[in-house]
């Protein structure tokens, strides 16, 4: 068994290694229902939260809209500069406090916000809520600690089923009790990570141990200081640039999908749900059912190319499909783009030191925020020229070549950096 495998289980006698077996079954599944929960509590405030924003101003929707694009800005922004801090203190102090506290303080939260006299107080909480969300780094860092290896793109993969359950429900059970309430979306999602807090309490035990444990060091713990772990490694630094196209690409998706279909298919909010719920319960299946035995059969290197040839497959029918079937066919094809993810994640895990976990995941997250930072203006601005009357031609779906062409640039990355890999015969590569 490799080194980033749970250690306990190679020496200890049958009855022990089954006893630790259970244990970690339970504080996997907290960890999945940790990640559901947070993603699903995020998820029933999106319908509301621009209305309170508005609510606020006046019933202003063009001046709601800029306050909005505010308040995502600095979301991604706290996710940007604590993801690594926290990756730090877990990796520092261990995995289950950081877990808990960041449960607790996203509970409170959303009590702030659910209780908000103002704008200011509101914009507070999306902070707050972008510093303790950025807890997600340590939870997968919690996985790469307890899973072998062999067995981490399973698991990053059903953790990515967590996050597509979340975002399915919570919009729309979030629509619902909105609509008694506009504060009450708040106080659920305030008693799910309460509950959830709860729960880690009983059931989570640590899954780093203190031998395995680093100092915490702020020269690492910072964005940038973080991201030189990523370059640390030129197979690291190779698949984390692969990262980055990956999660730029991806934010063609919230940044401009409802514009484009409204636009070139003349979608109604209906159509439009439904649609983001068979790509919901399409990225579910592959995530949670399919990602196993792909990377058994193909191996994790194969399986990453196979998944970004097929995410920029996907984005070239969005973008090219005439009519709303058509588009639709891309919906599965795009689905299996969620094998490259759970790949990815899986090797480089490989390639840092058990104690190097939680930062690895922190480095990995800023990452992510900085798509999240850049991606909007890079798509809507895409989106707003090729419809514009200066375009040298009418084409809705740019945005959407842009991102296949984004995944294609990936997919050579790829291809060049996992050669160089197999050249070197790195560790679990």
């Amino acid at each position: 068994m490799s080194e980033g495998g749970p250690a306990s289980v190679v020496e200890a006698p049958q009855e022990t290694s089954q006893e630790t077996s259970q244990v970690r079954g339970a504080a996997v599944a907290f960890i999945f229902v940790t990640i559901l929960l947070d993603m699903f509590a995020l998820g029933l405030i999106l319908p509301i939260l621009p209305k309170l924003v508005e609510s606020f101003l006046d019933n202003d929707t063009a001046s709601a809209a800029r306050i909005f694009g505010l308040f995502g800005t600095a979301w991604a922004l706290m996710q940007f500069v604590f993801s690594p801090i926290l990756g730090g203190l877990s990796d520092r102090f261990g995995r289950r406090p950081v877990v808990l506290l960041s449960n607790f303080g996203l509970a409170l939260d959303y009590v702030l916000m659910a209780l908000a006299p103002s704008l200011t107080w509101l914009f507070v909480g999306r902070v707050i809520s972008g510093i303790t969300s950025a807890s997600v780094s340590t939870a997968f860092a919690y996985i790469a600690d307890v899973t072998p290896p062999e067995r981490r793109a399973t698991m990053f993969g059903k953790i990515g089923a967590a996050f597509g359950a979340g975002f399915i429900l919570g919009p729309a059970i979030g629509g619902l009790l909105g609509g008694m309430d506009p504060r009450l979306p708040f106080w659920v999602a305030a008693g799910l990570s309460f509950a959830n807090t709860l729960y880690g309490l009983l059931i989570l035990p640590e899954s780093l141990p203190r031998e395995r444990r680093s100092p915490f060091r702020w020269k690492s713990a910072n964005p940038l200081g973080a991201l030189r772990l990523l370059r640390s490694n030129r197979v690291l630094a190779g698949l984390s640039v692969v990262n980055f196209l990956a999660q730029l690409a991806h934010v063609v998706l919230p940044s401009t999908f409802v514009l484009y279909a409204s636009y070139r298919y003349g979608w109604d909010a209906t159509t439009v749900g439904l649609t983001l719920a068979m790509v919901g319960i399409c990225s579910m299946a592959v995530q949670g059912a399919a990602i196993g035995p792909i990377v058994r059969r193909l191996g994790e290197r194969r399986a990453l190319l196979l998944g970004l040839g097929c995410g920029a497959a996907g984005f070239l029918i969005y973008g090219a499909a005439p009519s709303g079937p058509l588009f639709w066919i891309g919906i599965p094809v795009m689905a299996l783009w969620g094998v490259a993810s759970a790949a990815t994640q899986a090797l480089m895990t490989q390639l840092v030191a058990p104690d190097q976990q939680g930062q690895l995941q922190g480095a990995t997250s800023s990452v992510q925020s900085v798509s999240q930072l850049v991606g909007p203006f890079l798509f809507t601005l895409t989106f707003a020229y090729f419809i514009g009357a200066r375009a040298p031609l009418q084409l809705p779906g740019a945005p959407f070549l842009l991102a296949s062409g984004l995944l294609v640039l990936a997919l050579v990355i790829a291809a060049r950096t996992l050669a160089i890999a197999r050249v070197r015969s790195g560790p679990g590569l």
